[in-house]
């Protein structure tokens, strides 16, 4: 028997190395994933890089021919640009102003306020933001526009009229986010709380806003980046003297035809626009979000 024993051990494929069982070999598995990675990235380079590559190469041909930085020296140097972007500016951080406050009182009230319809409101928030920014804008128009009901007002024609359309229209981008943190809230913290004597504004300044934070500041980017690059409701409000970059671009490109100096402000925009995004994701890693 000993004999039979050791035949079978000699058999080749039945011995085992020491250490352990042999490893499957991870080329083919890398060779697999790189396939399967293809097809994404090559329709990101086809539909998104290479459009914007052409962006960025017409930015860099004036109309003189040739290759320079001529068109963002023109840019740069001009008055209507500076106002664009320090309209473009102030818009964007006073419209994520208000849809921090008003977004904030708003999600605070559907979650912790008990009232009837508190659910369908929430469902509402969700079909909302589906909703175009010119939409919104059409129906102020009803109320603020020239033949508005309160139309002697010209309100909306104002840049506190593109102000107030894109509060109404980008506040449910910062609730929705807030509703989400709130539904994850641990209760039994919040009824220690009370039972301690606090009241609603301490609990909610000291409770629910810390938890609420990496929500707050993901709604509040996110709306900061859109109202940079807004076009309709700007547009569609008509408001006299209102020229940010997007307006800008459409400026030169439909009404000037300088589409050199259209695409610079467009790789400017680019730009300014990653960059907030960039200046957000390191924010939120340090923040734990």
């Amino acid at each position: 028997m000993a004999e039979a024993v050791g035949r079978a051990r000699a058999v080749p494929g039945r011995t085992r190395p020491r250490g352990g069982s042999r490893t499957a070999d991870p080329a083919p598995r890398s060779r697999t994933a790189l396939l399967w990675a293809l097809p994404p990235v090559a329709a990101l380079g086809l539909f998104f890089l290479y459009p914007l590559a052409l962006v960025v190469r017409q930015s860099l041909r004036p109309d003189t021919g040739g290759t320079s930085f001529r068109p963002y020296a023109d840019v740069f140097a001009s008055e209507a640009f500076r106002h664009a972007l320090w309209t473009t500016v102030w818009l964007a951080l006073a419209s994520t102003a208000g849809c921090l406050v008003l977004g904030s009182l708003l999600a605070l009230v559907i979650a912790f306020v008990p009232f009837p319809g508190a659910k369908a409101v929430a469902r509402f928030i969700d079909v909302y933001l589906s909703f175009p920014s010119f939409l919104i804008t059409l129906a102020l128009l009803f109320i603020y526009g020239t033949t508005g009901i309160l139309g002697s007002l010209r309100f909306l024609t104002t840049p506190w009229g593109v102000l107030l359309a894109e509060i109404t229209y980008f506040t449910p981008f910062v609730m929705r986010p807030l509703l989400a943190a709130f539904g994850q809230l641990d209760t039994a913290q919040l009824e220690a709380a009370g039972s301690l004597g606090a009241r609603a504004p301490r609990i909610v300044r000291q409770v629910i806003l810390p938890e609420a934070l990496p929500a707050l500041a993901a709604g509040g980017s996110l709306v900061l980046v859109l109202c940079l690059n807004e076009f309709g409701i700007v547009l569609f409000t008509g408001a006299k003297g209102v020229t940010t970059l997007p307006m800008l671009v459409y400026g030169k490109a439909i009404l000037e035809s300088d589409y050199p100096g259209a695409c610079a402000v467009a790789v400017i925009d680019v730009l300014i626009s990653t960059g907030l995004y960039g200046l957000y994701r390191v924010v939120s890693r340090r923040a734990g979000a």
